[in-house]
């Protein structure tokens, strides 16, 4: 019905070992180019922000966010596989995943690019509700999968206070700086 490639055909035509590292690689295509973006950003405009005293320290972000990416990667493999690859089935449960995926992407632009503090924080918001849609989904094909999905629903939770906070306690800052 939707024209997916057979699992057949797809699985014959790559090693094995090729959709467990792509798909475990992929969310860090995006945390990659961003990070262009944030390196710029934070010596001047973030470290002028005031923060909670809770805010992690800037050197947590990169290992944090290495990890909560490769967890969710290699839990979207367990969740292709587990439904035999792009079908019908997995649908729902790769598009609330690819979903979720592209706007956590976009935050690093809204945020450190444009500096829209209140865009962010409903950017990081949006995003929190398509990943725990994604766990809930994931649930019932691969448990593992969504077990993984969990320290990322938990960092996201923590983001979303932070941003918050930075918002409210800079929002009458001039956005450009």
């Amino acid at each position: 019905m939707f024209g997916f490639v057979s699992d057949s055909v797809s699985m014959e035509v790559l090693p094995a070992w090729v959709p467990p590292v792509g798909f475990t690689l992929l969310p860090h295509a995006g945390g990659f180019l961003g990070s262009k973006v944030t390196k710029k950003e934070i010596p001047v405009w973030y470290e002028s922000l005031q923060k909670p005293s809770w805010c992690p320290p800037n050197w947590v972000f990169a290992p944090v966010w290495g990890t909560l990416y490769t967890s969710m990667g290699y839990g979207s493999y367990l969740v292709w596989k587990e439904l035999g690859g792009f079908s019908e089935k997995s649908v729902v449960p790769l598009g609330l995943y690819a979903g979720q995926l592209a706007l956590n992407w976009a935050w690093t632009p809204i945020f450190f690019g444009a500096h829209k503090m209140g865009w962010g924080l409903v950017t990081l918001l949006l995003t929190t509700g398509m990943a725990t849609a994604t766990t809930a989904s994931w649930y019932n094909i691969n448990k593992t999968a969504a077990y993984l999905m969990v320290p990322y629903l938990a960092w996201l939770t923590m983001a979303s206070a932070l941003n918050y906070h930075i918002w409210k306690d800079n929002r009458n800052k001039k956005q450009s700086e």
